[in-house]
């Protein structure tokens, strides 16, 4: 089954259907963006020994644990491919661990890497961290840049422009996983989310989608972070005989979704999301999980960049990928980095934020390039440049959102690891 979703993205309103396979924002009314500040104070040609510093504020512990490896090898294995091309700037990376707004490895990573002199700060993959320390980074006039932000509350962040992400809001996921439960054939829902700025934004969404559809929501109950036992949200929500439920969380699933078993539910009716899709294999006992379907931001991989990131992470951190979820945001939103501080000539935060809409293709009517080094030759030619990546066109809107976002669909096997269905 596919889904799609469109919507028309304004400061304050989103109007949105569902179509296909692919989901889309167009933006509103379009800022069109001036000559940025450069280094040698021109507006054209090649950008001279840059060095971009980016410090990573990925989940190597906590809840999102499971998707640090693959936002780790997108970062790696564009600032390789960046500096192998040599084309006048080198990608110097710091990692660092996020953590959870459990465990907050953040409050010690964020002053480290701001200590360092970064440019740029990548990450959070968690809403909840990036909503604890984005004041403080683009207060030091750093960009936070993430790849895997999906809370709608970052549209309208007052972050001076500092602020960006290639995930799409989960006005999208939202609107594709509403819409995938009523077309499923679910008249009725039930809901056990995260109480935080991610598990409210999805359930609020998906629940005003799954509603307009004809459906209605007959419970919906919220746990805390670090809540261990989830049994009163459980009861609450079987207790309704939902024909589905969706659960929004983190690595909570591995509790909730045996103890949701055990009370005898049809985990075919399951649904989950970005936040706990995750190839379980033997984690959970065999069939807790068959049939179950989820949704996640990305698009199809093509075979050679699945490579290419398996070879990097093997060779930085000696493993493999399991998956790879938010690997194509992260690594378009390196290049985009890239490709903006040689457009700027400049590695300070705020003219590389000048720029990063321009090679997006949000403004500039610039030339389509499908990888960075065609796109720093296009620079450096004098030329505007639009970059469409392995996660798709991006396209930035005046908010720093991406107008343009392919939401994947996946349904699990007995073995509790999933595969693609659009």
């Amino acid at each position: 089954m596919s889904a799609f979703a469109k919507a028309k993205a304004s400061r304050s309103k989103y109007v949105r259907s569902v179509l296909s396979g692919v989901a889309i924002i167009g933006a509103g009314a379009l800022v069109l963006s001036g000559c940025a500040p450069t280094d040698d104070g021109g507006s054209s040609g090649p950008a001279k020994d840059l060095v971009l510093k980016i410090g990573t504020l990925l989940p190597e512990t906590g809840a999102l644990a499971f998707l640090g490896p693959p936002e780790e090898a997108g970062v790696a294995l564009a600032a390789k491919e960046i500096n192998e091309a040599k084309m006048g700037i080198t990608v110097e990376v710091t990692y660092g661990d996020s953590g959870d707004a459990d465990n907050k490895a953040y409050a010690t990573t964020v002053p480290n890497l701001l200590a360092k002199g970064v440019d740029v700060v990548f990450g959070a993959a968690s809403s909840g961290v990036s909503k604890l320390v984005i004041d403080q980074i683009v207060g030091a006039d750093t960009i936070e840049f993430s790849p895997a932000n999906t809370s709608p509350d970052f549209t309208n962040w007052d972050d001076h422009n500092l602020y960006w992400r290639t995930a799409p809001s989960d006005l999208l996921q939202g609107e594709v996983l509403g819409n995938l439960i009523a077309k499923d054939g679910a008249s009725t829902l039930g809901m056990i989310s995260l109480n935080d700025a991610y598990g409210t934004g999805l359930e609020k969404v998906t629940r005003e989608v799954f509603e307009g559809a004809g459906g209605k929501v007959v419970a919906s109950k919220f746990f805390n972070a670090g809540d261990t036992t989830f049994d009163a949200q459980i009861a609450a929500v079987t207790a309704e005989n939902p024909d589905a439920i969706a659960i929004v969380s983190f690595d909570e699933i591995y509790t909730i979704a045996p103890a949701l078993k055990a009370t005898g539910f049809d985990m075919s009716h399951l649904y989950l999301v970005d936040g706990n899709l995750k190839q379980f294999g033997d984690e959970l006992p065999a069939g807790t999980l068959t049939g179950a379907k989820g949704t996640t931001p990305g698009p199809v991989l093509s075979d050679d960049f699945q490579q290419r990131l398996q070879d990097v992470y093997k060779e930085q951190w000696g493993g493999e990928l399991e998956d790879y979820s938010y690997a194509a945001e992260s690594y378009d939103g390196v290049i985009l980095l890239a490709l903006a501080a040689l457009a700027a000539k400049s590695t300070k935060a705020t003219d590389i934020a000048t720029k990063l809409r321009e090679v997006s293709g949000g403004t500039g009517n610039g030339e389509k390039v499908t990888d960075f080094k065609s796109g720093a030759q296009v620079i450096a030619d004098g030329g505007v440049v639009d970059y469409d990546g392995a996660s798709g066109p991006v396209t930035f809107d005046e908010f720093g959102d991406p107008t343009e976002a392919t939401i994947g669909i996946f349904q699990y096997g007995a073995d509790n690891r999933f595969t693609r269905l659009n």
